[in-house]
């Protein structure tokens, strides 16, 4: 993860992404890392995935290394839980014991993806109801929304927010108008926080208070409903939401796991053995 860092800062957001989405679909147990085959299909053509999903070959370098050390011990799924925890840690964040033992998915689900991981334009009861199926909280969600102070969004995915809505700071939407035109340019990419996108640390949560959410479902935490008064905690209080951060992220490590007998220990993370 260092060196993947030190290649490109973008790609701790993108692990912990990718860990998040696997976590959200069958518990955490690497079936977001499954290619399609003829006869096999994955997540990783599923609406949230599809050509957004990175980070794969950091994955697949890591497994080829740990195989060379202790071959069909270590699964994918664990491997993606600790890049995920690197990744932050390396950009400033906090870090934490990452329960192990996950085993990996020989399955995985191409609707339950297209359903359950949420979306950037989902409203804040929504986005309550589907983190509560995954047995977590409102104040969770407010949390691992901060991984939001790293990484970038692609201009489809805000551009509503910027030309029609009004809980919006009127000079950060012409700002960012300015690479995201209301045709066109899909894929161009702006910062999730505008104060400091390659650091972890809370300044999201600024950026919130000052109504600088880029995705309408960053903005709906801060927007006078049930989270503002969290959102406005963490702005002011650093030490906290790193703290917060680290706890839920072992809470969301632990959905579903595939222990004992389940599941299998992947050779290659791309394929069921």
């Amino acid at each position: 993860m260092t060196s993947a860092i030190k290649n490109e800062s973008r790609i701790g957001a993108s692990i912990l992404r990718l860990f998040f989405h696997d976590c959200f679909v069958n518990g955490c147990d690497g079936s977001i890392l499954l290619d399609d085959t003829a006869t096999f299909t994955g997540e990783k053509n599923a609406a949230p995935n599809r050509n957004s999903a990175r980070g794969f070959e950091v994955i697949d370098a890591i497994k080829t290394s740990v195989e060379a050390s202790c071959n069909a011990t270590v699964s994918c799924a664990d491997i993606l839980a600790l890049a995920a925890r690197d990744g932050v840690f390396l950009l400033g964040g906090p870090s934490w014991i990452v329960p192990l033992g996950r085993r990996d998915a020989r399955t995985a689900s191409q609707t339950a993806a297209n359903n359950q991981i949420p979306s950037p334009f989902s409203d804040l009861s929504t986005l309550t109801s589907m983190f509560s199926a995954k047995g977590l909280t409102a104040n969770d969600l407010t949390v691992l929304s901060g991984a939001h102070t790293i990484g970038q969004g692609e201009c489809r995915l805000f551009r509503t927010r910027i030309y029609n809505e009004t809980n919006i700071d009127p000079n950060f939407a012409t700002l960012r108008k300015t690479t995201c035109p209301l045709s066109g340019g899909d894929t161009n990419l702006a910062p999730l926080d505008t104060l400091t996108p390659t650091t972890f640390d809370n300044n999201y949560y600024k950026d919130l208070v000052a109504k600088k959410g880029l995705f309408h479902s960053d903005q709906v935490l801060f927007n006078n409903g049930s989270q503002d008064s969290l959102v406005t905690s963490y702005s002011t209080n650093s030490a906290t939401f790193l703290n917060d951060f680290a706890a839920a992220m072992i809470k969301l490590s632990r959905i579903s796991p595939l222990t004992g007998t389940n599941g299998e220990i992947r050779k290659n993370c791309r394929l069921v053995n």
